[in-house]
């Protein structure tokens, strides 16, 4: 492995080895899949992250981008498989005054804009998806359909959206909003390793998203957390929608042991 550190962010750049292709967890069947079309290797980048990733079982390429917008403290992340002809990607909860950031840093990457995606509809800034449609022609806005909320795709727990030869998996975490869920990079032959969870405001480093409004409850996200996020291998990667203490990545055996609201027995 060889590893370059550029503006805050870390590259790792990994040889691809042939894996099981019949090696799926349960998780990554589903009744529906989201997809684009899927070839190739892949590249994986990996922002602001310590966490070591296993080559072996990464025979693809990944590009990634964790971006920030300082006044709802809100993370937007860009993820894309570079391996494919059109390079085709995805962003996760972009917000409507960082599109211009966003839109020109996938003209700058040469990526394919696809998917424009919410872990649920946000009380504290307006999301981008709808200013993103009207800038960028053929992209798709993606929500839940527990959300209530309108999208051209409304997803249920345990379906695939895949984007080239990976895919992020639907898991439906309520209690911050009916609506929430959380993606999580596929298990499985050409997915990256650890994978990744975009816990949205169900999860936050060292923390949970409110759940006094919105529909909002704190047992269902309690239990939520626990069965849907907690469940994942502990090397996974969390990735929330916001942070306000100047974190940026966390993994699921972190916030096990640390996290203070969620680490204690349900009452």
């Amino acid at each position: 492995m060889v590893v370059v550190r550029m503006n805050a962010l870390r590259f790792s750049l990994f040889k691809p080895k042939p894996l099981n292709v019949w090696n799926l967890s349960p998780q990554t069947h589903s009744k529906r899949t989201l997809s684009f079309p899927k070839s190739g290797l892949k590249f994986q980048t990996h922002a602001f992250s310590s966490a070591s990733v296993d080559s072996s079982r990464t025979a693809g390429r990944l590009l990634f981008r964790q971006m920030f917008e300082k006044e709802s403290s809100t993370y937007t992340y860009l993820l894309a498989d570079v391996s494919h002809p059109h390079k085709p990607a995805l962003l996760i909860d972009p917000v409507d005054k960082t599109v211009e950031r966003d839109i020109s840093l996938v003209k700058e990457l040469g990526l394919k804009l696809i998917y424009a995606m919410n872990t649920h509809v946000h009380a504290d800034h307006v999301t981008g998806t709808g200013l993103i449609k009207t800038k960028v022609p053929g992209v798709k806005s993606v929500i839940s359909k527990a959300s209530n909320s309108k999208a051209d795709i409304l997803v249920e727990a345990g379906e695939n959206i895949y984007f080239g030869d990976m895919f992020l998996e639907v898991r439906a975490t309520p209690g911050h909003t009916l609506g929430c869920v959380t993606y999580v990079t596929g298990d499985g032959p050409n997915q990256p390793q650890p994978r990744m969870a975009f816990t949205g405001d169900a999860l936050l480093i060292r923390g949970c998203g409110r759940t006094d409004f919105q529909g909002g409850s704190s047992r269902q996200l309690y239990k939520s957390v626990h069965s849907q996020i907690f469940t994942l291998p502990e090397d996974t990667l969390v990735y929330p929608a916001h942070d306000y203490k100047g974190f940026t990545v966390s993994t699921v055996g972190e916030e096990k042991l640390y996290n203070p609201r969620l680490t204690k027995d349900e009452i």
